[in-house]
């Protein structure tokens, strides 16, 4: 193809080519005490760096009447493989919580954690605070390799803890390298980097323009999808044998993004490309990373996720190109595993003994020696105190007095870990003297809910999602037990545009920003990540949704086969009937 033919870059291209390795004039702006944001280049780069540009929507209009500028602030997440944490460090990261961002903590769908509200004259003590605490952001957003997510739950379970590792070694393979040493140079004043270049030796993996865009990973069992695996650009599906780990079902272009009108975007699950012995996970990791690198769409940028590659391609194709070009390993056929499970890990649990073994389930009798850890459910994953309810006060004297290891997971909850049984009832006696509600006593729909952040932080959202979905929550409460359907774990996840944050494409209930108040209604989709769910009717108001909703919740308690799950049976029934129930335009 001539360059007069081929497709025009897209300008963030242009941004990272001349970036110099991530690094641009960043350095040079955030010392600019007389800007209050940065050029748009620069605001490419920093994404890289783990931080976004935003604004306080909810101050917009006052200001405009008022004839100043916009109240600029940036959102800064970190970069924790596995969600995991230690208490000295959850610690730190809250104390950044009150000095530079906004008071409170937000867990992310990725296992990670985001603060909102710093601004720019803030930002390179808040990373200076955060990596002195020995955590990083490099690559928590920009087109590189994200967050790579893995079961969070410290079960006796070699696979789980086999998982871990590889969750570990991946991150660290894909990180960026000239990249980390523009980091360092920025962030932490390290020696001014030298390159060479030459982006082969500079940075072997990305090059100069890095990936075409994101690029997400994600470990998982087939018992216990809960890091949504089919959601994934890459996927590795944890194959087990006599208890013991041998290797992986690898998947790949899985993805939940897409456009309003634009028809050729929409999300898509993963695909199964093959098994991977344990010592292939690396050179695999890297080999689809290679092929979206060299094959992703770098014109479009709605259309540049390693998903369109495979939903164009065909996966024949893809995987004839990914072991004829990327992995050196034997092709093997994916081995038989479904998936058939999701736990979202709540209350207390066994971990085994202390130096292993396994012991007792929690609400057995307890083994002597035996450690425990306590999953709790956080609305919307925002860590802050509301009121009565103050969870980020308690949690932190929880683990400033217990020490427990922190584990964020994919579910926007919290898990604290390693704790003994002399320990319980006084963790138990804080969660009461603080208001923190025990997952045991709350609604099913309540724990199987996700929103993302959305307005006022998020400059895409066309709607509100997090502030929004407390109250859908709410309503759905009381129409699941009018329905006699309370105990029923119907996954609800709302967003505040079609980007699909809160991966809502594969619930059982997808709430979609429309604009303003109106929300795009899915139904059908499956709690364990199973299969994408399907649009029922656009354009819905936000005091319409449930009660909509009701008539399929009726349909449902009054139809379902034995045991059927909500996403079953409106997948069953049919698309003509459910428009029907609800009102929908046929």
């Amino acid at each position: 193809m001539s360059d007069e033919t081929a497709p025009k870059l897209s300008p963030v291209e242009g941004h990272k080519s001349e970036g110099r390795y991530l690094r641009g004039t960043l350095a040079e702006e955030i010392a600019d005490a007389s800007i209050d944001h940065l050029s748009d280049a620069n605001k490419s780069l920093i994404k890289f760096h783990g931080s976004y540009e935003q604004e306080d929507r909810d101050a917009r209009k006052a200001r405009a009447k008022a004839g100043v500028g916009k109240a600029y602030m940036f959102m800064i997440r970190l970069k924790m493989p596995g969600g995991k944490l230690t208490a000295d460090q959850w610690l730190a990261l809250d104390d950044i919580a009150d000095q530079y961002a906004n008071g409170a903590l937000r867990l992310t769908t990725r296992q990670s954690i985001q603060f909102h509200g710093v601004l720019k004259g803030n930002l390179k003590a808040t990373m200076a605070g955060i990596n002195a605490s020995l955590v990083t952001t490099l690559g928590g957003c920009g087109d590189v390799n994200r967050n790579v997510l893995s079961c969070p739950a410290p079960l006796p379970d070699p696979t789980r803890a086999q998982m871990q590792r590889d969750c570990d070694a991946v991150a660290e393979h894909l990180a960026p390298k000239a990249g980390k040493q523009s980091y360092h140079e920025i962030w932490l004043n390290g020696e001014p980097a030298t390159f060479t270049d030459n982006p082969e030796i500079d940075e072997p993996l990305y090059g100069k323009t890095y990936l075409p865009r994101k690029f997400k990973v994600a470990f998982s069992l087939p018992h216990d999808n809960c890091t949504d695996i089919l959601a994934q650009c890459l996927g590795f599906l944890a194959i087990s044998e006599g208890g013991q780990p041998v290797g992986y079902n690898l998947f790949a272009g899985g993805g939940q993004g897409q456009t309003n009108s634009n028809p050729d975007t929409y999300p898509l699950l993963a695909q199964p490309v093959g098994f991977i012995g344990l010592d292939e996970v690396l050179m695999a990791a890297e080999g689809v990373c290679k092929l979206f690198r060299d094959h992703g769409n770098r014109s479009n940028r709605k259309r540049a996720r390693l998903k369109y590659v495979m939903k164009d391609w065909g996966l024949e194709k893809f995987r004839e190109v990914f072991y004829r070009d990327y992995f050196k390993g034997p092709r093997r056929d994916p081995r038989p595993a479904e998936i058939t499970g999701l736990d979202l890990h709540h209350g207390w649990q066994g971990m085994g003994k202390a130096g292993g073994g396994a012991g007792e389930p929690a609400g057995g009798s307890p083994v002597k020696g035996e450690k425990f850890f306590l999953g709790l459910s956080v609305e919307n994953g925002r860590v802050r105190d509301d009121g009565a309810m103050r969870l980020r006060s308690g949690l932190r004297a929880i683990v400033a007095k217990y020490k427990p290891d922190i584990r964020v997971t994919a579910q926007q909850d919290i898990m604290l870990c390693g704790l003994t049984m002399d320990d319980r009832a006084g963790v138990d006696s804080m969660l009461s003297e603080y208001g923190i509600p025990r997952p045991e006593t709350l609604s099913q729909v309540q724990r199987w809910s996700m929103a993302c952040p959305a307005i006022p932080t998020c400059p895409l959202a066309i709607t509100e999602s997090e502030r929004a979905l407390p109250g859908v929550v709410d309503q759905l409460e009381v129409a699941l037990k009018d329905a006699g359907l309370a105990g029923e774990p119907i996954s609800v996840r709302m967003t505040g545009c079609p980007n699909g944050c809160a991966r809502p494409y594969q619930s059982e209930v997808g709430i979609v920003g429309r604009g303003g108040t109106k929300y795009t209604l899915y139904i059908g989709g499956d709690s364990y990540g199973r299969r994408l769910n399907t649009e029922i009717q656009d354009g819905v108001p936000i005091e319409q949704i449930v009660p909509k909703l009701s008539k399929v919740f009726a349909a449902f308690a009054a139809e379902r086969s034995n045991g059927e799950l909500f996403g079953d049976y409106c997948t069953r029934v049919g698309l003509p009937k459910l428009k029907e129930l609800i009102g929908a335009p046929a």
